[in-house]
């Protein structure tokens, strides 16, 4: 059966250094390739949705070793479960895998297999699952998994309250390939929450002076030290603290947490002015998130400790401007969302062009219902639900492209029809031409065959004759039938001749009757060759009618089928979706009310403040102080 994607021959060389590189292997098949493809780039659902139907059209094949997907049927079972649990469809991906599990694979499959059941279960807080997943893990275990194994084991004793275990597995893993950064900050955690506090300290300063190039691994640099700060912090180590805060790179994910903290820290140690610095940096930053909110309340503080009681009041009253105008923005921002615009913009096109779609986030217009969206993905709550969100509006697009695409397929199939029944008539004439022709050499080559099988044991010379020496015999027996009519005087002379005739056929026949019958055999089997050919045709014929066929018969049922199962799935889909925007609205709103109460206290902390500082300001003038 033929399959044909106008994307896979686009992404084809793509797929096949994808697959090449990451197995080793030569790919043979280009669709479980374009699977590949779309997985790579993160897009699960089109490899999820391409796989899926390799795999059933493949099952359907009467001959499955004949496709190209046979030789990588193994692969296309497990990476089914691998893509359905990158795409958090983790049920799915656990039957799936187990399938692999118990299935006849090999022992590096099967402990591969083992890893991401234990993955499943880890996600889904099932740890003791994850444990005996884990444990089953034995023998041969592939190169690229065996560092990740461990983390994961350690990840889950700490998560199940083990943090001694952990702490032993992590010691093993210091400076593992793949991990760097994030081993260093696991283990000061687990060392932590064994209390062993001192060590904790040190291995967080170890882990936030790792020297790394990638993002990933410079965040976890990051939190590691902010993690150390507030450690020291605690422990009254403020100079240290503050040290470890300004290790936190200005421009990470963690740097405005950082320099609140690190003003705190200088403000702690009775440095006044040195909490001035970070906090003058931080109150230019985006005023939606909740530190730099803080720091407008902190820096004035900060001047009034150093008695420049004028500028603080000036910078109070900056805040208390500030507070008043977010509170206007977050009550507006409440309000479109409750109006609906808020899901709207959430599910624009160009947001999704790309897998760092959570940072093009910032790049919308500022309105209403998207001025505190960024803001907002600091909450996991929220951003699982967006990611479900989104995910529902993905499937969504796609039942809709499919069932706009059903008359498409109705006329593809209606021409097809009218392009193959006219030919079927001729086919099937040379059909029963090219049939008779088979018939009549398989009966020609079964009476030789039986003739040469006999003479192995009768020899029959008579029977090897060429076609010239069998006319000049019937030409020899006429002559001796009209010999027999004329007189023995006048025929005499002639018989005698026609006898010698004879007698050299007879001779010739005798004398070359091995060669002839050998040459025979080497006939036949020429004849047999020229059968095979005539069958090869017979049976191309067959499988070109079969295939014009079914190119057009039979489908209306599965259509229709499909048709009423895509229209079910599309109402499923937007019904669940009208619920998950709810959830959505109702995370976002009460995120936004959380920021509505801490905006009006530091607004009435903001209003308090002003008025002392301009009180301070105006008695320091009076006695004759500076500002």
């Amino acid at each position: 059966m033929a399959r044909a994607s106008h994307s896979a021959l686009g992404l084809g060389l793509a797929a096949m250094m994808a697959f090449e590189v990451a197995s080793g292997a030569e790919l043979k098949d280009l669709h479980f390739g374009e699977a590949l493809y779309y997985a790579h780039q993160g897009h699960y659902l089109e490899a999820l949705e391409r796989l899926d139907a390799e795999l059933g059209q493949h099952r359907d094949l009467d001959e499955p070793q004949l496709d190209t997907l046979h030789f990588h049927i193994g692969e296309a079972e497990f990476s089914v479960g691998d893509f359905e649990l990158s795409y958090r469809m983790h049920h799915r991906a656990g039957r799936a895998i187990k399938a692999v599990l118990e299935g006849n694979v090999d022992e590096a499959v099967r402990n591969e297999a083992a890893f991401r059941l234990a993955r499943i279960h880890f996600q889904k807080d099932q740890l003791e699952e994850a444990l005996h997943a884990l444990d089953r893990i034995q023998g041969r275990v592939p190169d690229g998994i065996k560092n990740d194994i461990e983390f994961l084991r350690a990840n889950v004793y700490l998560a199940s309250g083990r943090p001694g275990d952990a702490v032993r597995v992590l010691e093993r893993l210091q400076g593992a390939n793949g991990l760097t950064g994030f081993a260093e900050y696991n283990l000061g955690i687990a060392l932590l929450q064994d209390k062993r506090s001192q060590e904790a300290v040190d291995q967080l300063d170890r882990a936030g002076q790792i020297k790394v190039a990638e993002e990933g691994p410079r965040a976890i640099r990051d939190k590691s030290n902010l993690i150390l700060g507030d450690l020291l912090f605690e422990a009254n180590a403020f100079e240290r603290a503050q040290l470890s805060f300004d290790r936190v790179r200005l421009d990470g994910p963690f740097s405005n947490q950082a320099l609140l903290r690190s003003g705190w820290a200088a403000m702690s140690a009775e440095k006044h002015d040195r909490a001035l610095v970070p906090w003058s940096v931080l109150v230019d930053r985006d005023v939606t998130d909740s530190a730099v909110q803080e720091a407008l309340l902190a820096l004035p503080y900060a001047y009034s400790k150093l008695n420049v009681h004028g500028r603080a009041a000036l910078m109070y009253g900056r805040a208390l401007e500030t507070f008043s105008n977010e509170l206007v923005r977050v009550d507006a921002s409440i309000d479109s969302i409750r109006s609906g615009n808020f899901l709207k913009a959430l599910v624009r096109e160009e947001i999704r062009q790309n897998k760092d779609w959570v940072i093009r986030l910032r790049t919308l217009p500022e309105t209403p219902e998207t001025y505190y969206l960024a803001a907002l993905m600091a909450s996991h709550d929220f951003q699982t639900a967006l990611q479900n969100y989104l995910d529902l509006e993905d499937v969504r697009k796609k039942l809709a492209a499919w069932q706009n695409s059903f008359d498409a397929f109705e006329e593809l199939i209606q021409r097809r029809r009218s392009n193959y029944e006219p030919l079927v008539p001729e086919i099937d004439a040379k059909f029963r031409e090219l049939d008779a022709q088979i018939r009549l050499r398989e009966e020609q080559r079964k009476n030789i065959e039986k003739r040469l099988h006999a003479m192995l044991t009768a020899p029959r010379p008579d029977h090897l004759a060429t076609a010239d020496e069998r006319i000049v015999r019937e030409r020899l027996n006429e002559i001796e039938r009209v010999l027999k009519t004329m007189s023995p005087s006048e025929a005499e002379v002639l018989t005698r001749r026609v006898e010698r005739l004879h007698g050299l056929l007879t001779w010739n026949l005798q004398t070359e009757y091995h060669e002839r019958l050998t040459q025979a055999y080497e006939h036949l089997e020429a004849l047999n060759a020229d059968v095979a050919v005539m069958t090869a045709q017979y049976e191309a014929f067959v499988r070109a009618r079969q295939a014009a066929l079914h190119s057009y018969e039979g489908y209306d049922v599965p259509i229709t089928r499909l048709r009423r199962r895509v229209s079910d799935s599309l109402a499923e889909v937007t019904q669940v979706m009208a619920r998950q925007g709810r959830v959505l609205e109702i995370v976002a709103i009460n995120e936004l009310g959380i920021r509505r109460d801490r905006l009006e206290s530091y607004q009435s902390q903001a209003r308090y403040a002003v008025a002392d500082s301009y009180d301070r300001a105006t008695r320091s003038q009076a006695s004759g102080g500076t500002q």
